[in-house]
């Protein structure tokens, strides 16, 4: 932090071309080190663009290889110096679980005010990436889709609607917002405390068996974002990207039990609103609960299903990693990293 503006936005390293059009040579990507955005690097990348992350001041967590790194803090001029000379601008950086509703207003809201501002300087190309919790439920029966009447049920989907409100009302340059639904994967944190349980063949049922989500590897999601970035089709729209088949509670359990050789016993959890007062407290005492007020909220609803036709339509994109491969592959990484013993 206590760095000159100079110093902190020289590269430490350069990207190696790669084959992308002129004016598509390379991406800036906030959040780069998260865990979407460390596969959003390798999706770019992958598509021969030179990929620059844009990271905190004095960050020290690693990314892919052949990434330009660049230090700025969420501020609208730092960030626009930041991206200076990208074609595109992914704003992947922000937060999903926060003790208090201000952080989420400071970082998801601010922090994407700041970014329309850079793109609006820099006339890169802005891909805002929100989440379905921007919108609220939806069922099997009635999916959700993008032009709904938006009704988040938590604070985190409150400040990923209010961001898209500053995107839609004040950017300048060419937009596409993208929301990804419940995504998992290699390098996530959030799904870690079920593959734990299910590796110790502990399931616990806290919602109805029949209750269905839509999911994404992360993998597909970061493939899709890519698509969306890339296409003049998504301009000025929003999208939602999931895999095309949603799946019941129920069927996410039995396929952790399958990944980790266990035999599916599941445990109707009762008691969930005590248990998310309890992590109103652990989050007072400076500590991430697993069930909060927030996740409770999300889990009183009737699931969390969307259509995802609009990405398919406008980029073709769809997911290829089933739930089951996608189970496997994230419990093997576990493993192999030490997360899970």
């Amino acid at each position: 932090m206590g760095q000159d503006r100079e110093s902190t936005l020289e590269p430490r390293s350069r990207a190696t071309g790669g084959g992308a059009p002129r004016a598509l040579k390379k991406v800036a990507i906030t959040g780069a080190t998260g865990f979407l955005g460390w596969h959003l690097v390798l999706a770019f990348q992958r598509r021969g663009l030179n990929v620059r992350a844009i990271v905190r001041p004095g960050n020290t967590k690693p990314l892919p290889e052949a990434t330009e790194v660049v230090e700025s803090a969420l501020e609208p001029e730092a960030l626009a110096k930041a991206a200076d000379g990208c074609a595109i601008l992914v704003h992947a950086a922000g937060v999903s679980r926060a003790p208090r509703s201000s952080v989420f207003e400071s970082v998801n809201v601010a922090g994407t005010r700041a970014a329309v501002e850079a793109a609006n300087r820099t006339g890169a190309r802005l891909v805002a990436v929100s989440s379905q919790a921007a919108v609220g439920a939806g069922t099997i029966q009635r999916p959700a889709r993008e032009d709904d009447e938006p009704n988040p049920v938590t604070p985190y989907g409150r400040s990923k609607l209010a961001a898209e409100k500053v995107v839609r009302s004040t950017a300048r340059a060419p937009w596409t917002i993208v929301r990804p639904v419940s995504v998992y994967g290699p390098r996530d944190r959030a799904f870690l405390p079920l593959f734990r349980m299910a590796a110790r063949g502990w399931f616990f049922q806290a919602v109805r068996a029949s209750t269905a989500y839509t999911f994404i590897y992360v993998d597909d999601l970061a493939d899709g974002v890519a698509l969306a970035s890339l296409s003049d089709r998504t301009t000025g729209q929003a999208l939602f990207l999931g895999n095309a088949t949603p799946l019941t509670a129920e069927e996410l359990l039995k396929a952790l039990a399958d990944a980790f050789g266990r035999q599916f016993k599941p445990w109707r959890v009762r008691g969930l609103y005590a248990a998310a007062l309890a992590g109103e407290l652990s989050w007072v005492l400076g500590r991430q609960p697993t069930l909060d007020l927030g996740r409770y909220a999300e889990l009183q609803q009737d699931g969390f299903v969307c259509s995802v036709d609009r990405a398919r339509e406008l980029t073709g994109f769809s997911a290829r990693v089933s739930l089951a491969d996608g189970i496997r592959r994230t419990a093997n990484w576990y493993k192999q990293e030490g997360w899970i013993r």
